[in-house]
């Protein structure tokens, strides 16, 4: 009898017949166990290995079922003979845990995520008691799909929120509900055309980039100046669609003034373009007055407006938005409307009393207070602690700012020694197209989930990794 030696692991919980059919699956892909050979009755091998017929018998069929054995009848089960070609290409059976990195689990003391909110601080009970609401107002209703639009009542609340907070005009049949930024990106590219070469900010959100190039799309990276992106560089690119965060150039932080978005659309109207304006975090600013959204300033119905509840309400919510121009409504709604609504019809009544009945508009308030407390704190500690050290950039809005450090060490360098130290940071590198060497690196740190002493104690503790 050829030997046949699993080592059996009862802390993973595995059942032993797949452990079984893995050990014999492998030893065949490795060519330990050679082709025609002849495996081990059921009652001997289970007899040698002391576990049941049944488990062997499990094993033996999962190897059939996949073409690795066969069964010959009154004679037994013999290996199959494979193409070694493609045996040999078959991935390893068993790799150690340590290859496969799917999390950061290091023990983190402080975590400047930017993606992070301020969880502290959500209405839980309110949230509660109207999902209760909705669950017992029409039972039958929120439990089977809904528009693939997104429901009425609550795209006709965000129409009237956006126009009074952000001057966008649109009615509820131009908002579209999905599933987040890059869903919808990835619905748009399908309705502007992916025959088009895409233009955005460089440095720009990597994310946004990588959909563009998944979805086969020739992107044009675009430098940006104060003001945002340069329209020098724009005019020179073949760009008909290009992608931009005007109220909170990410990750850089600036505003677009009003002259910048006057001469964008310019541009838009002459080469007949598409500007998407992705408005994610436009609800947070502290030291000027929200600037008119580029959609609010559009007559040609050329802008098509991005939004999230992910920044200013809950990531895991997972309800972005939105707003075509009337030209695109149409053809989305030929096309388009055979793809289901992705947002739970719950999570979206939810939403819709949450802000028909005030609680949103509180919520933004009360986030808009803390948050700039917060930003206070962090520019105030970093002052405190670094001085003209570092250079702050993006200050005036939204949920992170760059720090420019100048300490001789590179990107690399500044994120090991902040680990070392239990802190985590964020690279900008990662956020251009190709890759840039600069004298002096970029570092991201976000603040929207800290407490006010942790971003104290965060400063403080980089001081010492970069300082000292």
């Amino acid at each position: 009898m050829i030997e046949i030696m699993p080592i059996w692991d009862y802390s993973k919980k595995i059942p032993l017949y797949v452990q079984l059919y893995e050990y014999i699956k492998n030893e065949i892909q490795i060519g330990t166990i050679k082709p025609e050979t002849k495996l081990p009755s059921k009652r001997k091998l289970a007899s040698y290995l002391g576990i049941s017929q049944n488990t062997i018998q499990t094993a033996y069929d999962q190897l059939c079922a996949e073409g690795y054995v066969e069964s010959k009848p009154r004679i037994g089960i013999f290996v199959k003979r494979l193409e070694d070609k493609l045996l040999y290409s078959l991935p390893p059976i068993y790799k150690s845990d340590e290859n496969i990195n799917l999390k950061d689990n290091f023990d983190y003391l402080i975590d400047f995520c930017p993606r992070d909110v301020d969880l502290n601080n959500f209405p839980h009970s309110i949230w509660r008691r109207l999902t209760t609401q909705c669950l017992y107002s029409d039972q039958s209703s929120v439990l089977v799909t809904g528009e693939p639009q997104g429901e009425e009542c609550l795209r006709e609340e965000i129409s009237k929120y956006l126009f009074q907070s952000r001057s966008v005009r649109c009615v509820p049949e131009q908002i579209i509900i999905g599933a987040g930024t890059q869903y919808l990106l990835v619905l748009l590219c399908m309705l502007l055309g992916k025959e088009y070469t895409y233009a955005m900010e460089n440095p720009g959100y990597n994310r946004v980039r990588n959909v563009f190039k998944d979805q086969g799309i020739d992107v044009d990276p675009i430098s940006i100046d104060e003001d945002g992106i340069c329209l020098e560089d724009l005019r020179k690119s073949s760009a008909r669609v290009v992608y931009i965060t005007p109220s909170h150039q990410f990750p850089y932080g600036m505003i677009m003034p009003v002259s910048r978005r006057l001469e964008l659309l310019k541009w838009c109207e002459e080469k007949d373009c598409y500007i998407i304006e992705d408005d994610y975090d436009s609800e947070f600013r502290y030291k000027v007055k929200p600037i008119p959204s580029l959609q609010g300033l559009d007559s040609n119905g050329n802008v098509i407006y991005m939004g999230t509840f992910s920044k200013s309400l809950i990531p895991s919510i997972r309800i972005s938005y939105l707003v075509l121009p009337s030209k695109l409504v149409g053809k989305y709604q030929e096309s388009f409307k055979v793809y289901k609504q992705t947002v739970s019809r719950f999570h979206q009544d939810t939403l819709y009393r949450f802000m028909k009945e005030g609680y949103w508009e509180r919520h933004i308030y009360k986030m808009r207070t803390l948050y700039r407390k917060k930003h206070g704190i962090l520019l105030s500690a970093i002052d405190k602690y670094m001085k003209e050290k570092v250079e702050i950039i993006g200050e005036k809005s939204g949920l992170h700012i760059l720090l420019k450090v100048k300490n001789g060490m590179t990107e690399e360098e500044l994120i090991k020694s902040a680990h070392k130290m239990k802190i985590k940071i964020y690279p900008t590198s990662i956020y251009y197209a190709e890759c840039v060497s600069s004298e002096f690196p970029l570092i991201l740190l976000g603040f929207g989930g800290l407490t006010e002493l942790q971003i104290e104690e965060g400063i403080q503790i980089l001081k010492k990794a970069w300082f000292i």
